[in-house]
């Protein structure tokens, strides 16, 4: 009794100041919960990495942005309360400081914009040395008119992506076959020409069927000098999927597939040192690595 006696006058006089502050942080929290948050998995962006986006903005009629020189389209994802976007770096994007820039757009036409710095870091490859036909090395003439017009077609493919995410969940492997090479490779072929591998290798026997890593259009199905039999499938918002070398297609340009489609067979058409399937992600013009777009989690986004 004798200690709560002296003790309440100390409590009464702090009473006061601890309910003003417990006021702010009350308010303060509030205030943050409704601030839009971005967050990016994985967290740590390095070179040829895919990203998902995220900003949570409930209220938001439409987000937009801007990445690397590359437009960010948002779309809502199953929450209702955040909006996604896949994109990524280019395995060839330089290192170093970026910057992140979003619109938050509401209902009323007002925007609200939000800004971070993203540092993109190395990604360290390794290099390989192959041997292929010299034609493939130094094409003659014949083969750079192909070349050129293979260039055409691809940029065609390319030019108009669907304005809506046509993927649903996680993007599986088109192969049932182990890995080969991986993205990123610095090769060198024939001692001479060195390039970046865009795509990840699989050791698919001849005749394996190849599928649909995830929903989309067939944008482009036919062979071309360096990719051999090829398929292209629109994945929406400037995302696209690559199956090259098989021996045979089996999908037409504007066809509708699902994830686990077959889209052919597995071979060793085009510029190859032997049987495999390359697959290649590419978004808004960048080569991301495929192995870690099979390992996001898009389970819960769309």
């Amino acid at each position: 009794m004798l200690k709560k006696m002296r003790f309440s006058p100390f409590l009464r006089t702090i009473k006061g100041p601890l309910s003003l502050l417990c006021l702010l942080a009350f308010a303060l929290a509030a205030v943050r919960a409704q601030s839009p948050a971005v967050s990016l998995t994985p967290a740590v962006v390095v070179a040829g990495s895919p990203e998902l986006l995220r900003v949570v903005a409930p209220n938001a009629a439409a987000v937009d942005g801007q990445w690397l020189d590359r437009k960010l389209e948002f779309f809502r994802g199953l929450d209702g309360h955040g909006w996604f976007a896949l994109a990524g770096v280019d395995v060839e994007a330089p290192v170093g400081p970026s910057e992140l820039e979003i619109t938050i757009h509401d209902a009323k036409g007002g925007t609200h914009s939000l800004s971070r710095t993203i540092r993109v870091h190395p990604a360290h490859y390794p290099t390989s040395v192959l041997t292929v036909a010299p034609e493939y090395v130094q094409p003659g003439p014949e083969a750079l008119k192909q070349i050129a017009a293979d260039q055409l077609l691809t940029e065609k493919a390319y030019a108009s992506s669907t304005p809506e995410p046509l993927w649903k969940g996680n993007f599986r492997a088109p192969v049932a076959s182990p890995q080969s090479e991986r993205f990123g490779t610095r090769r060198i072929f024939n001692g001479k020409l060195a390039s970046n591998h865009k795509g990840l290798d699989f050791r698919a026997a001849p005749g394996t069927p190849v599928r649909a890593g995830n929903g989309g259009v067939v944008v482009l199905a036919q062979p071309l000098y360096y990719a051999g039999n090829c398929v292209v499938i629109d994945h929406g918002l400037g995302l696209y999927t690559l199956s090259m070398h098989l021996s045979r297609i089996n999908v037409r340009v504007g066809q509708h597939v699902e994830r686990g489609d077959r889209l052919g067979l597995s071979g060793a058409t085009g510029r190859v040192t032997g049987p495999h399937l390359h697959w290649a992600v590419r978004w808004q013009g960048a080569y991301l690595d495929p192995a870690k777009l099979l390992r996001l989690d898009l389970s819960e986004v769309r």
